[in-house]
């Protein structure tokens, strides 16, 4: 059997790195529908083989699988390996991470078919799903790097696929150099592993945690910081990168200039959610420092709530997604914190479906609208786009938390598990996420209803020329509106009552704020109703509420409501100074310095001292010497006399001497 599950567990990965080869290289070869259909066949193959292993894992019950590969090098006594850890963590990862891809590899047929980069673009997606399976489905520090960094690759071709365009380029220099300030705190959290622990094996480290509980390293001035502690704050400083967490959120809306699938795949299953992700895989690190435990959640409440403002007074139909992203992925940080570590990945789960959903379709709206963006030119697309509205309406009520949706049962976990909590910025991060609720509401209904219903503001040409998206764009919409709307029905119990992760996910009895949600559960009708009783799902309507005032009643408030507070409207419209800050001193500083060294290093330096400088020494010396061959016999017998004299006095000097 474990020959057998290896070889799915190997296909599983190797299916879309295949297929990205194919199309990569022999793309002009196969064309646009050879490519299209190779990379789909290899993620199909990887999410059916993906649903095996969790039927294995999850339904049969099945052991875990934790095995080598092979051994990449061996220095110092210590081996740096290839191997794969699948658990109920990873597998259900697997399963979301290659479905959705699946699904947005469909839909990328209808959206970039008139894309001259095409077969490009199918490769890169492609390559993006193995380079998240290979980070998920790790079972060492070195594997999970390698992963980590290759969606950061890959993520950079992507958000700049469109490279004539200036904001894309600037847009994935951006997001390049953020994740480097994360991934640089995370290599020292895996090199401080590997100094105290001498190994990267997952279990090997998790088994001796124990003994560097008590552990300190001198730091700053000589104080004492408990290596957990340390590892703990630089893994997270990693998926503050990753996963978009304040102050490292700043890329993540940029991103937006990368055609939709990919804000779909980058936002809704895959890059964002690796930081996630690594946090829940390291929780017997996370478990034994409080200090990082409320970093954690304090930084994912700021996130989840001043992202969410933000998105508020955006225009543009991907960005006020985007930023729901940010506020969501702040909600799973908070859970992390708040050591519902469960509660986080059950909200990624089912974030991964409406948000995926969500991205695309606003996607369809694009494609239908000539690319316009701007939701203050659209409205009224309820009539000439059923299908896109209503699966955009499922995704929507997902988002807010509308009882019996999937997401409904994830975030009213995530906010009772922060009740409950007893860490010391519990207070805090509860009264932030709750608040976030209304804003969720709001600023979702405002794009729903600015988008399809209301006044029609867009083009003639365009008005004249509305219709449905293509069926292959309208089918995935379709599919992912089935988990968005059930999933959460589905998960609540096992996640709640059940031993759903197992050992995967490890949770200290101080901490365990899950189990106290479990104890008050009878059943999923009985949590739904027992949610009227406290304040977010009144919340959520409350928002819902003011966004139909607003967009629908009287169109004409927010615009009053603004000259009323135009001061913290500016402070919004500026993202907080962030952006500013970034494009003087952060990103565009970088290429400040760039152009610089450039400048100065490589025209002035390299170019001009040492290339062209010593292309000019040698021509001045040459013309000096050229001279003294002038083809004069008593100009070279007086070179002869001189040099006998010089020779003559050497040789006195020396003997003398």
């Amino acid at each position: 059997m474990i020959n057998h599950m290896e070889t799915i567990y190997l296909s599983i990965v190797l299916a879309p790195l295949f297929g990205s080869l194919v199309a990569g290289l022999f793309g002009r070869a196969i064309g646009r529908a050879g490519a299209h259909w190779v990379t789909i066949i290899g993620v199909a193959i990887s999410s059916i083989l993906s649903m095996l292993a969790y039927k294995h894992h999850i339904i049969d019950g099945a052991p875990d699988y934790n095995q080598t590969l092979y051994t990449w090098l061996t220095s110092g006594g210590i081996d740096f390996q290839i191997g794969f850890l699948i658990d109920p963590l990873s597998v259900t990862m697997m399963v979301v991470v290659s479905f959705v891809s699946w699904m947005i590899h469909i839909y990328t047929i209808g959206y970039m078919h008139d894309d001259p980069g095409y077969q490009r673009f199918f490769s890169y997606i492609s390559l993006f799903t193995f380079a998240m399976l290979m980070l998920v489905m790790s079972n060492n520090f070195l594997q999970l790097f390698f992963g980590w960094e290759a969606v950061g690759l890959v993520s950079y071709l992507l958000i700049g696929f469109w490279f004539k365009k200036e904001s894309a380029i600037f847009a994935n220099l951006k997001a390049f150099l953020v994740n480097r300030v994360g991934d640089f705190g995370f290599l020292l959290g895996v090199a401080a592993i590997l100094m105290y622990f001498n190994t990267l094996d997952y279990v090997e480290v998790f088994n001796n945690v124990e003994q560097h509980k008590n552990t300190t390293i001198t730091l700053f001035n000589g104080e004492s910081w408990s290596v957990m502690t340390v590892i703990c704050l630089s893994l997270f400083i990693g998926a503050m990168g990753k996963s978009a967490q304040f102050p490292l959120h700043v890329w993540l809306p940029d991103s937006m200039e990368g055609p939709t699938p990919i804000s779909a795949l980058i936002h809704a299953a895959t890059m964002v959610t690796a930081g996630i992700f690594m946090v829940s895989r390291m929780s017997p690190l996370f478990e034994l420092s409080v200090t990082a435990l409320n970093f954690i959640l304090v930084i994912g409440a700021v996130t989840a709530l001043f992202m969410g403002f933000l998105g508020l007074v955006q225009n543009d139909i991907k960005r006020v997604v985007a930023y729901s992203t940010l506020s969501q992925l702040g909600y799973m940080t908070v859970a992390l914190g708040a050591s519902a570590y469960a509660a986080a990945m059950f909200h990624l789960v089912t974030h991964a479906f409406f948000k995926a959903l969500l991205f695309l379709a606003a996607g369809a709206v694009i494609i239908v609208m000539h690319h316009e963006q701007d939701m203050r030119k659209m409205g009224g697309l309820f009539k000439y786009m059923p299908i896109t509205c209503l699966t955009c309406l499922i995704g929507t009520l997902a988002l807010i938390g509308f009882p019996g949706t999937s997401g409904f049962f994830s975030k009213d976990i995530i906010i009772e598990a922060v009740h409950h909590s007893s860490l010391p910025a519990s207070d805090f991060a509860y009264y932030a996420v709750l608040s976030g609720v209304f804003v969720t509401a709001l600023y979702s209904f405002r794009l729903f209803f600015m988008t399809f219903f209301g006044k029609e503001n867009m083009k003639r040409d365009v008005w004249k020329n509305l219709h449905e998206a293509p069926a292959v764009v309208t089918l995935p919409l379709i599919i992912l509106a089935i988990p968005s709307l059930l999933l959460g029905i589905f998960l609540v119990e096992p996640l709640l009552m059940g031993d759903y992760f197992g050992s995967a996910i490890y949770v200290s009895s101080e901490h365990d704020v899950l189990s106290k949600i479990a104890t008050g559960y009878h059943g999923t009708f009985s949590f739904i109703t027992h949610a009227f009783l406290y304040p977010p799902v009144y919340l959520a309507f409350l928002g819902l509420f003011v966004a139909w005032l607003c967009y629908i009643k009287y169109p004409s408030l927010p615009e009053k409501l603004v000259n009323h507070i135009g001061f913290i409207y500016q402070i919004l419209i500026n993202k907080y100074g962030f952006d500013e800050f970034n494009q003087v001193v952060f990103a565009g500083g970088v290429r400040k310095i760039g152009n610089f060294l450039s400048q100065v290093g490589d025209v002035k330096l390299i170019d001009g001292a040492l290339v062209n400088g010593s292309a000019k020494s040698v021509r001045l010396f040459s013309n000096t010497i050229r001279h003294i061959q002038s083809g004069y016999l008593y100009h070279y017998a007086f070179a002869i006399i001189i040099g006998l004299l010089l020779l003559i006095v050497i040789f006195v000097h020396e003997v003398l001497s």
